[in-house]
């Protein structure tokens, strides 16, 4: 889970972390309404992305009218193919040094990579400027790994990235963190400092032991919609094409990462990844009625493929589960073609057969059906529109 700048920094701010005041605002006119810190201002899209800065998506005002000029320009712009969905309005900090501070899971060691550096900016990791250092997961090791980066940093600011890395430290720790960056740390000409800027991803298998998270997610549902449904439903769904022509239907994260790739090599735009894991359907069809009705949302999908690799599953009686799902699904008016291999595939076929869907098992000849689909919806539009 990648949190916006602005609830990063709302859970940096809960446990005392300074950071710039700020507020968050969704469309331009709630600016006139908006309680806003004191100014002059910086004005920054939320995206769950770096690089806003060069693509013009944080930019400075003096005024409340010049904020709500901005605000309205930044909306509904897409940045790495993220919509910019709201702002945060923060006062903007003149006049003090910059450095950064990062701390990165290393998944193979189950260790912590300790970033620092006596300067920050938008080119510090190319800059040469970063030293890092590999270490036990325990707040008394990070701490010591910053005061040892940092003690080649000028005097004035190496107390405050000492004291800063030790806090932010703890927080990634505290928090199930898997990314935790401040870029730039801001350091006062007093030694006081505060985050200007915050990354910090989590691990979203660590939820249920992060009720302040979970309740920052149930508040934000709309801007961490994956998230979302994945706390909700305890499966994965991700739009990775919004103008996708191809709806998945598939389970093993795996299998549905390759498959995604394996379309993309021939041609055909997925719309969604999907694990909708077939062993936890239980009998039920209202997950798979669930997932026809997201993947119906997509505007531009022409076709759905089902891919199913069945061990412990039963294709017959998933097949059953399937044809139910589509009839209660009835808003998807699309082609189906499933491409089955495992445990019951007999009587999936008849299954299926019955219900006037395909399945074919070999992967290649499922894929020349999917084309054949994609390319008469395709006519069929060109037909509507003439």
């Amino acid at each position: 889970m990648y949190l916006l700048e602005h609830d990063a920094k709302t859970l940096l701010d809960a446990v005392g972390i300074a950071v710039p005041q700020g507020c968050l605002v969704e469309s331009a006119e709630a600016v006139d309404e908006a309680v806003l810190p004191p100014g002059p201002w910086v004005v920054k899209a939320q995206v769950p992305a770096g690089g806003r800065g060069k693509a013009g998506l944080v930019r400075a005002s003096e005024s409340r009218a010049e904020l709500r000029a901005l605000v309205a320009g930044m909306l509904g712009q897409v940045h790495r193919g993220h919509g910019v969905g709201a702002c945060r309005i923060e006062s903007r900090r003149d006049r003090a040094d910059e450095a950064y501070l990062g701390f990165m899971l290393a998944p193979a060691s189950g260790e912590v990579r300790v970033l620092v550096a006596a300067s920050g900016g938008v080119d510090i990791e190319t800059s040469g400027a970063v030293r890092s250092k590999l270490v036990a997961p325990q707040p008394q090791a990070l701490a010591a790994a910053v005061g040892e980066l940092a003690a080649s940093a000028p005097q004035h600011i190496r107390q405050a990235i000492t004291e800063a890395g030790t806090r932010l430290g703890e927080m990634f720790l505290r928090r199930d963190a898997v990314l935790l960056e401040v870029n730039p740390l801001f350091v006062g000409l007093d030694g006081g400092w505060l985050a200007g800027d915050a990354k910090m991803v989590l691990d979203d298998n660590a939820l249920g032991r992060q009720p302040e998270v979970r309740a920052l997610l149930a508040a934000r549902s709309h801007a961490y919609v994956e998230t979302w449904l994945k706390a909700q439903h305890e499966f994965d769904y991700v739009v990775v094409d919004p103008d996708g022509e191809l709806g998945l239907l598939t389970t093993g994260a795996g299998l549905s990462m390759m498959l995604i790739d394996e379309l993309r090599a021939g041609g055909i735009r997925p719309y969604n990844f999907l694990d909708v894991r077939t062993g936890g359907l239980r009998g039920d069809a209202s997950r798979l009625v669930k997932v026809l009705n997201w993947i119906a949302e997509g505007r531009s999908v022409r076709c759905v493929l089902v891919n199913v690799f069945a061990g412990i599953t039963h294709l017959g009686e998933f097949s059953r589960l399937l044809v139910q799902a589509l009839e209660e699904a009835p808003v998807l008016k699309v082609p189906v073609v499933t491409r089955l291999v495992g445990n019951g595939l007999d009587e999936a076929r008849a299954v299926l057969g019955e219900a006037g869907i395909a399945v074919e098992p070999d992967l290649e000849k499922a894929l020349s059906l999917v084309r054949v689909a994609l390319s008469k919806q395709g006519d069929a539009a060109q037909a509507r529109k003439r």
